[in-house]
């Protein structure tokens, strides 16, 4: 039978080793990535949620995240934007 070098084949061995790990991390990081995008459509859904909650409280506003504060939103603020 035969065989390639001991070196060759321990180097072949090396690089194959590697790449496997380097599949199997890639794999890990894709999971992550699900769980997140899971995560974040349901903060979405929830933040929406919120926003409903507090439009029908207060009517139409923007919220200041820092204090709290808002302000009503017109037609003229409506207006601004788009120009």
């Amino acid at each position: 039978m035969s065989k390639i070098k001991k070196e060759e084949l321990e180097k072949l061995q090396g690089v194959v080793k590697e790449l496997n790990k380097i599949q199997s991390q890639l794999g890990s990081i894709e999971l992550q990535k699900h769980g997140l995008l899971h995560e974040s459509a349901g903060l979405q859904d929830g933040l929406k949620k919120l926003q409903d909650e507090l439009e029908e409280e207060y009517g139409q506003v923007t919220i200041n995240l820092e204090d709290g504060s808002y302000t009503e939103i017109t037609e003229e603020n409506e207006s601004d934007k788009k120009d």
